[in-house]
């Protein structure tokens, strides 16, 4: 934990050093925002996006001599787009780093136009391992897929011991990749997939699914999709009463909106997140209380997980900015992807440093359940909240 207090501490004091320095007085530093605010992922994009002002609004109420510049940009969850404002904000708008994303098809659109351009980018939301297979000196990112299939796979493991497993998967690249970390981790450990299928979004109808499910006397079901998805899957898991000992859904399921959509048929259900108001990396607690309320307090709700991927992003910019004057190193994008590939700071979801391919050294989930309309940690142990309290399978048979 030393070094976790050195880089908590070294936070706190960039700020000061910006505060005094009279050589950078009233100097504007542009970054640029860019993510899905409209279209199909608008919902998790717009998380993003208010993630990222915290971030900036907070570093300009503490720092005096130096100001943020956000500018934002939709990309109207289109790829085309994303690329598009990505040359906008680097060639018009002279930003120095770029942050935000949401899904890797976007994600990775705007990091080949910041390697093409020489800028720094610090992916909010980016899952896929293809993104970092070469080297991209100028990409970062604050999620990766392990950080989502380990979890999984350990707490199926370790805590549930189902014999016989049902997987269904998104047809997107992570999902799908998703799909295939759980396959070769569970691979020899005498849990079976018995059966899987792929789906598109916004399946309207899974019961052919179920149905195999039930049949084929399915103990676990992992579900890789989207929050329209789980809303039509779980209500039909109750009414075609299928049983099983969980189902547990990586996106979608540990959002509030979920849970006030489907009130007590959410309860038992498993999902996942990496931080949650409430539920902080350990040491950051006032960190993620001052974010839970300047979020309420400027968006009039409780932020996401995703939000505060958004909040961390931001951080990671602002962060490197304040080291490059500490050092009165000379400031351009170049310089200062330099300075972020060396971060190492503590954050809400935990410790945040990059290898060298972009990808968080640390980054991990937490596997939490629904219970009396509050998410519980469940896995892993040292960062568990409560116990595994109701069988879904009950919750089932009782409807």
């Amino acid at each position: 934990m030393g070094k976790l207090l050195i880089a908590t501490l070294m936070g706190v004091f960039f700020f000061a050093v910006l505060m005094i320095n009279p050589g950078l007085s009233e100097q504007a530093i542009y970054i640029g925002s860019i993510n899905p605010l409209t279209g199909k992922l608008a919902q998790h994009g717009i998380e993003v996006d208010q993630g990222i002002q915290i971030a900036i609004e907070e570093a300009n109420a503490e720092v005096k001599n130096i100001k943020f510049k956000l500018i934002r940009r939709d990309d109207k969850s289109l790829p085309e787009d994303a690329m598009n404002q990505a040359e906008q904000l680097i060639l018009h708008d002279k930003v120095v780093a770029l942050v935000g994303g949401y899904v890797d098809t976007l994600v990775g659109s705007i990091a080949t136009v910041a390697e093409k351009h020489k800028v720094p980018y610090v992916a909010s939301a980016s899952l896929e391992s293809r993104l970092t297979t070469q080297i991209n000196p100028f990409f970062f990112r604050i999620s990766h897929i392990n950080g989502v299939a380990k979890p999984i796979t350990g707490f199926i493991k370790d805590m549930i011991k189902p014999r016989k497993i049902a997987l269904a998967y998104a047809s997107t690249p992570g999902a799908m990749e998703l799909a295939e970390k759980i396959r070769q981790e569970l691979s020899g450990t005498g849990i079976s997939i018995v059966m899987e299928d792929k789906f598109k979004s916004g399946t309207p109808d899974f019961s052919p699914f179920l149905l195999k499910c039930r049949s084929q006397q399915v103990d676990f079901i992992i579900s890789a999709l989207f929050l329209p998805d789980h809303l039509i899957l779980v209500r039909q898991i109750h009414e075609l009463k299928v049983p099983s000992k969980g189902y547990l859904g990586p996106w979608g399921i540990a959002y509030p909106g979920f849970v006030k959509e489907m009130g007590e048929k959410a309860e038992g259900l498993f999902g996942m997140l990496a931080w949650a108001p409430g539920i902080s990396f350990p040491g950051t607690e006032e960190m993620s209380q001052k974010f839970s309320k300047a979020y309420r307090d400027r968006f009039g709700t409780e932020p996401t997980s995703t939000a505060m991927h958004g909040y961390v992003s931001a951080k990671v910019v602002i962060d490197a900015v304040g080291k490059l004057v500490e050092t009165n190193q000379p400031f351009t994008p170049q310089k200062l992807a330099e300075v972020i590939r060396k971060t190492d700071i503590v954050s809400p979801i935990g410790r945040i440093a990059f290898d060298h391919h972009g990808d968080p050294k640390y980054y991990t989930q937490m596997v939490v359940q629904i219970q009396k309309g509050s998410f519980v940690v469940v896995y892993p142990p040292e960062r568990a909240t409560g116990k595994s309290v109701v069988r879904y399978t009950e919750l089932v048979e009782l409807k």
